[in-house]
């Protein structure tokens, strides 16, 4: 079930275990926050402390579609 409630943190589906985030968005890219650089850990996710973007490995134990081959 897709959402547009702003009070629901976004989800990114990434291939890489170690992320960054700075908050911006394509819709706002000048907004946002520092840069922090973020290490997914045996969860398959790790989420963001400014924004709380979650960002989910593909194919771990997170990743919900079960892409994990």
């Amino acid at each position: 079930m897709a959402t547009n409630d702003p009070s629901v943190p976004e989800i990114a589906y990434v291939t890489t275990p170690r992320v960054a985030c700075d908050g911006a968005s394509a819709t706002h890219p000048a907004l946002g926050h520092p840069r922090v650089y973020l290490q997914i850990d045996e969860t398959g996710f790790v989420e963001c402390g400014y924004c709380d973007k979650r960002f989910v490995l593909k194919g771990g134990p997170a990743d919900e579609g079960g892409s994990a081959a």
